[in-house]
């Protein structure tokens, strides 16, 4: 009886053993994310909520992500660790002509951008006459100009382009409170729409007529621009959480 015993013993010394020593090591992150955020005081809500939001986002999808609001690391020596650069509420007329260049050099050696809400803010009334425009950066959004947005509300977004990846499974419509960014012209000509602005659901400052709301510019290898993201709630809206993900994820192919 003794010996059974001890064979049993020695058979869960083995088994625990080989448990250890075959235990899977962890998976490395299938690529790196760089996210800037925005200093402006009506985007502080938005801004604190994010941070938790990417980070779940990142951890379901197995991406590593660094999130901060130093624009000092926006330079070539740190942005050649990551593949996909996220543009969180940070406009371009408060970078410097250093971290614009950065950033277009990064865009153009064809990794990943992803622009939301005030990324889109183009527009020489930006920037004083003492000042190098960045025309690039218009360009890079479809040759666009941001004009005032109207009042806070809310309002439908339509999906255009249901095949696109960063529109795979959303609703054909769905309802957001946002800003509603409005342009000096539809960026149609000069990019892919993937959803615009149901200008009926909402009360316009200038109603465009064709209002594309998120869109891609095929010139470049993978950016993708999203006007809605100014409020926290979308934080927790599953919409919305299903869209970024897209976004990072269709940024990040190579």
């Amino acid at each position: 009886m003794k010996s059974i015993v001890v064979k049993i013993a020695a058979c869960f010394a083995i088994v625990a053993f080989s448990a250890s020593f075959f235990k899977p090591k962890p998976v490395a992150p299938a690529f790196k994310v760089f996210v800037t955020l925005s200093k402006a005081k009506d985007h502080i809500k938005m801004m604190t909520a994010a941070k938790p939001f990417l980070e779940k986002i990142a951890a379901a999808h197995n991406f590593f992500i660094d999130i901060t609001d130093d624009t000092a690391k926006i330079n070539d020596e740190n942005l050649k660790n990551y593949q996909v650069f996220i543009q969180l509420q940070q406009a371009p007329f408060d970078l410097s002509y250093s971290q614009q260049d950065a950033i277009q050099k990064f865009v153009e050696q064809g990794k990943g951008w992803v622009g939301i809400h005030a990324a889109g803010l183009p527009g020489k009334s930006f920037v004083g006459p003492d000042k190098k425009y960045w025309q690039w950066y218009e360009d890079f959004l479809g040759g666009i100009s941001y004009i005032p947005h109207p009042a806070f509300q809310k309002g439908v977004v339509v999906v255009e382009d249901h095949k696109h990846p960063v529109m795979k499974n959303l609703p054909v419509r769905f309802e957001v409170a946002d800003e509603w960014y409005e342009f000096d012209k539809s960026p149609r000509p000069n990019v892919h729409v993937l959803a615009t602005a149901d200008e009926s659901s909402y009360r316009q400052n200038k109603p465009m007529g064709d209002h594309p709301i998120m869109w891609t510019n095929e010139k470049y290898h993978r950016m993708v621009y999203i006007g809605i993201g100014h409020d926290a709630t979308l934080c927790s809206d599953k919409n919305y959480e299903t869209l970024v993900t897209n976004a990072i994820m269709w940024a990040a192919e190579r």
